[in-house]
Order: structure tokens, then C-alpha cells, then sequence
């Protein structure tokens, strides 16, 4: 089993287990490449702690809320970055489609939405386990690219396009492209990033400890 392989089945065995759990139930922190990941809590993160937590406090706001105002009629998936939030999913009319944008405005901490949202019929369990697998494969390459810090990207796959988020320089967002369409499954790609300069990035970056200077010895 090569190590690409077993990654990808990492990451797809995570994403499953969220489409069965239930959102009450905690997810258990679990190690990939030496970051926490389950829980937002990631290593490399170049979101400051305040802004992770407020982010899953976003996501699980607004996924009651749209549950308990749309109910099933609707399927939509709710990812929050740095308080930015994109919708993506169907709504059965584009009355929903503003209604469901209009109470994650609501929100507290959100700071922007992209309405991704489809206004068709729901998606079938096969659609959305293709889907998962996408995502998986997206996130196994990013980790394998090593020239890029996979941490520092949200991927999500509605219906064959993924989508990516996250605080990268031009030069990481033009590889991560090239790494993404090139993931099998991969139909098309959208953007949602912010983009930060090189100076940004070193800032964010841990600094390698000064090195001390040993004095010669002297023998008599």
C-alpha cells in the first residue's frame, strides 16, 4: 500500500464518519503528519486560535439555524474560514437560496458569505460519497506536494467541483491549483482564498532558534 494511498483513505474514513455521525456527537482529534487535526485545532493553522474556534462556532450556528428553518427540503453544507463563509449545496428555489444566506448573516462573527448554493433537487448518498472521495484524494495530494503547507487549506467537493479556502501567497495559490486539477474526480475548481504576501507568510512561519557559537578549547 503506497503512502499516497494510505492518506487518501485517511482523510475519506474521516469524511464518512461525518456524514453518519450525527452533529451532536464530538469528533476525536487524530494526528496526520505530525498536526492535530479533528476539531480545528491544527498545528500550522495560519488562523489565529480565536479565529478557529470562532469558525466551527459559525459552522454549527448556522447549521442549526438553516435546519431549524428549512428543515430537509434543503441540503446545504456550511464551511467557515477566517469568518468567511461559503455555502454549497441545493435549496429547491431561489427564495431559499436568499433565505438560507440571510440567516447565516445572521450569524454573529461572520464576515462574509459566498453563495454557492444550486437551485435544484437535493443530491443522491452516491453523489455526495463520490464527493467525500474527491476530497480526500484533494487533501492526500496536498499533503503530498511538498511545497505547499496542506494545513493551510479548506478543501470541500458539491457535485464534482471542489472548492478550496484558506491564506496563501499567489505562488501557493497557483500551485495548489496545479495540484487540484490534477486530482482524479476533480471536474472543476473554485477559489476562495485570501491572499497574503512572502513577508506574511515568514511572519507566520516558527523561527528556527538562534544558533550559539561554542568557544574552542584550549589544551595546555
Amino acid at each position: 500500500m503506497t503512502m499516497t494511498f494510505q492518506r487518501t483513505a485517511l482523510y475519506t474514513l474521516l469524511a464518512s464518519s461525518l456524514i453518519s455521525l450525527s452533529a451532536c456527537v464530538p469528533l476525536i482529534p487524530f494526528m496526520v503528519g505530525g498536526a492535530v487535526v479533528g476539531g480545528g485545532m491544527v498545528a500550522t493553522d495560519r488562523r489565529t486560535s480565536g479565529s478557529v474556534l470562532e469558525d466551527e462556532g459559525i459552522e454549527l450556528r448556522a447549521n442549526s439555524r438553516i435546519r431549524e428553518n428549512v428543515g430537509d427540503r434543503a441540503h446545504v453544507n456550511v464551511t467557515s474560514y477566517n469568518r468567511q463563509v461559503l455555502l454549497t449545496g441545493e435549496v429547491p428555489s431561489a427564495q431559499d437560496k436568499q433565505l438560507v444566506e440571510k440567516i447565516v448573516s445572521g450569524v454573529d462573527n461572520v464576515r462574509n458569505i459566498v453563495n454557492e448554493l444550486a437551485v435544484m433537487g437535493n443530491s443522491s448518498f452516491t453523489q455526495r460519497s463520490s464527493d467525500t472521495l474527491v476530497t480526500g484524494r484533494v487533501k492526500a495530494a496536498l499533503v503530498d506536494a511538498q511545497d505547499l503547507f496542506a494545513n493551510s487549506f479548506k478543501i470541500t467537493t458539491e457535485r464534482g467541483t471542489t472548492y478550496v479556502m484558506g491564506r496563501v501567497t499567489p505562488r501557493e495559490a497557483t500551485r495548489a491549483t496545479e495540484v487540484i486539477t490534477g486530482v482524479s474526480g476533480v471536474q472543476k475548481l473554485v477559489r476562495v482564498l485570501e491572499t497574503i504576501s512572502e513577508d506574511e507568510l515568514a511572519r507566520t512561519l516558527p523561527q528556527a532558534p538562534p544558533k550559539t557559537q561554542t568557544q574552542p578549547s584550549v589544551k595546555n
